[in-house]
């Protein structure tokens, strides 16, 4: 049952894979567009979401 459960585990993770970079990729054109508008409010929101989103990508990949 134990291996049922962490395959089923790591199933809902590799489909979330595609989900996740595609939020890496919106939320980079939001950082160059805040950037770009030197908005310092957004370019700190997008990069801690960016954190976010790469400590998502690198638990799924272990």
């Amino acid at each position: 049952m134990k291996y049922v459960m962490e395959a089923l585990r790591r199933k809902e993770a590799q489909e979330k894979l595609p989900v996740i970079r595609m939020e890496i990729d919106y939320e980079l054109v939001t950082l160059y567009d805040a950037m770009q508008a030197k908005d310092k409010v957004q370019i700190i929101k997008a990069k801690e979401r960016l954190q976010q989103l790469r400590a998502q990508l690198l638990e799924i990949d272990e």
